[in-house]
């Protein structure tokens, strides 16, 4: 007799060639308008799926949790991080929850350093001046930006990403510098030739780049408080390709008006979807570079996290411990 195949319900619309697999291994239904579903929508799905396959842009919290069906067994999430998800509260319920790290460091990576060269070299800015004909012919004076090579760079959060961004850095002739909640091996600060920073405070107040790659956990929440931002130099960039949250959106805010930061990259946003309307007038003033969440997007770097959850989703189902689970002392 066959077996049943699982109910797998995909919350966003995926790269075709994932889709279609899903749909060859699973009683997969697919979100083909690509809408945001809803939280009721999401606890219906919660409530009939045996495998549901959010990503950043749902919030399974506890509530929705806790309105999970008997059949429902794992949360496949398709993304590198899990703060969309209370993991504890799915633990509890006896849910599985997976994620696709590793798959979007060199993409990630790749952004970083296009965001630092942005913002230093002003590209947006100068893009902007020859599409609005405000170009008139060279000149020895105009949209000067600076040279990045002997700068100082740091790196809050030195995982996959982090050392993927050092590497590249360090071929710009960057000196690399970082702080990590836990120092990594000695092996990979002699290939970097990177600098570790116990305190996260002194480092911030040296660098001529900070570079955000650390994931957000209620530990990271607003770790670039208001207070931690004042320490850096008024000709220093910062660039953020993590998550919003992690950075105190409302305080840099006010340090680009006042001057006080030379500029900043962010490809991620506090309350994204929604972008302050007082950082877009800045993006204006050429004062900060902003970018719709595009990091990670890439066309290989999207199905290859389609083919992991894929690949969490049959181990599972095999009984086997998927290999990218995720548990709370992971956060």
């Amino acid at each position: 007799m066959l077996r049943k195949k699982p109910l797998v319900i995909v919350t966003r619309k995926l790269p075709d060639m994932v889709e279609t697999r899903m749909r060859e291994l699973f009683d997969a239904r697919l979100n083909e308008s690509d809408k945001p579903m809803s939280q009721a929508e999401l606890a219906q799905a919660l409530r009939i799926a045996d495998v549901l396959v959010p990503t950043v842009t749902d919030r399974i919290d506890a509530p929705l949790i806790e309105q999970a069906g008997e059949q429902m067994k794992l949360i496949a999430n398709f993304g590198n991080g899990v703060d969309n998800i209370d993991v504890v509260a799915a633990l509890k319920r006896g849910l599985t929850v997976t994620n696709t790290p590793g798959v979007l460091t060199d993409d990630t990576a790749d952004m970083t350093m296009a965001l630092i060269l942005a913002v230093a070299r002003r590209i947006v800015e100068g893009a902007n001046a020859v599409t609005a004909n405000n170009w008139t012919g060279w000149s020895p004076t105009w949209m000067l930006g600076g040279r990045i090579t002997g700068k100082r760079l740091g790196i809050v959060g030195m995982g996959r990403i982090g050392q993927a961004v050092a590497r590249r850095a360090k071929a710009f002739g960057l000196s690399i510098h970082y702080h990590n909640r836990r120092r990594v091996h000695s092996a990979i600060e002699d290939e970097l030739e990177t600098t570790y920073w116990e305190s996260l405070d002194q480092m911030l107040a040296r660098m001529d780049i900070v570079s955000v790659n650390c994931p957000h956990t209620p530990a990271t929440y607003h770790l670039l408080s208001a207070r931690r931002l004042k320490l850096l130099r008024p000709s220093a960039i910062l660039v953020n390709t993590a998550r919003g949250e992690i950075i105190d959106e409302a305080a840099l805010i006010r340090m680009l008006e006042a001057g006080e930061i030379a500029g900043a990259g962010l490809d991620v946003f506090e309350h994204e979807p929604a972008v302050s309307t007082k950082l877009m007038r800045l993006a204006k003033a050429g004062k900060v570079t902003l970018l719709p969440h595009m990091g990670s997007a890439t066309v290989e770097g999207r199905v290859d996290m389609g083919e992991k959850v894929i690949v969490n989703i049959r181990a599972f189902m095999d009984g086997h411990r998927p290999p990218d689970r995720v548990l709370p002392n992971m956060l």
